[in-house]
């Protein structure tokens, strides 16, 4: 069986115990890994949990996620794997949820101090990113300036320095891997709705309605990644499997 998580940086753990499995052939290239929920229970850890261990893994190469069939084993481990060796790579959904505690505070500040220099600046990213919703690179750079701009309304280097540096995660090769399931133009339109809403409601100088605007854009953010792997993993629910047990 496999054992229950209990620590901190549960995805790491979860690939790791997944990595072991297939190390020493209980699960062989080709098989098919249990469903995201069954893994989830049965290692005693949240859904994304799982979904972060399963993109490192991929990202690794070790499984592969075929569209509308599931998760499977692409190959056995040849060598030491080097992309989970540094304990500094927080999860996506890690990543998001500092990125909300944060860039709300900010948000509902940056209300209250806001000039009309600040709005010309948000106006004109947003102008910008209006016409690149079919340019995913594109849109990740001027999607990074949106939330440094309001950012820079604090006028405080710190915060600047941090909201750059946990956007850059995204560009990781985890993050990336999990974004190729789930962006497209129209999910990049969502996104540019959601920042308008927030530049709304900062130029008007409403604070409490600018860190609801930023936490609810953020929070469709995290729903977004949820609900496009979900529907990768589990479209054919129909399938039983069995869990690979440990000897």
């Amino acid at each position: 069986m496999f054992a229950a998580i209990q620590s901190r940086r549960l995805y790491r753990q979860v690939a790791d115990q997944i990595r072991s499995q297939i190390e020493h052939g209980q699960l062989g290239v080709g098989e098919r890994l249990p469903g995201e929920r069954e893994l989830a229970e049965e290692l005693g850890v949240s859904r994304p949990t799982i979904r972060e261990a399963l993109i490192a893994l991929e990202v690794e190469g070790l499984i592969h996620i075929r569209m509308g069939s599931g998760v499977y084993v692409a190959r056995p481990i040849r060598e030491k794997p080097v992309l989970l060796q540094a304990e500094e790579l927080e999860g996506p959904f890690e990543l998001l949820r500092a990125r909300a505690l944060i860039e709300c505070a900010i948000a509902e500040e940056a209300a209250r101090t806001v000039t009309p220099e600040h709005v010309a600046a948000m106006d004109d990213v947003l102008t910008q990113m209006a016409r690149t919703f079919n340019s995913p690179q594109v849109s990740i750079a001027l999607d990074r300036t949106f939330h440094t701009t309001i950012a820079g309304i604090m006028e405080n280097a710190a915060l600047d320095r941090v909201v750059g540096e946990l956007f850059d995660q995204r560009m990781t090769p985890y993050f990336t891997k999990l974004a190729s399931y789930f962006e497209s133009a129209a999910s990049w339109r969502e996104a540019f709705e959601e920042h308008r809403a927030v530049r709304d409601a900062i130029a008007a100088g409403d604070p409490a309605r600018a860190k609801s605007a930023m936490q609810y854009h953020l929070q469709q953010s995290q729903l977004r990644f949820s609900r496009s792997f979900d529907e990768e993993l589990e479209s054919d629910r129909g399938h039983p499997v069995k869990a690979s047990k440990q000897k």
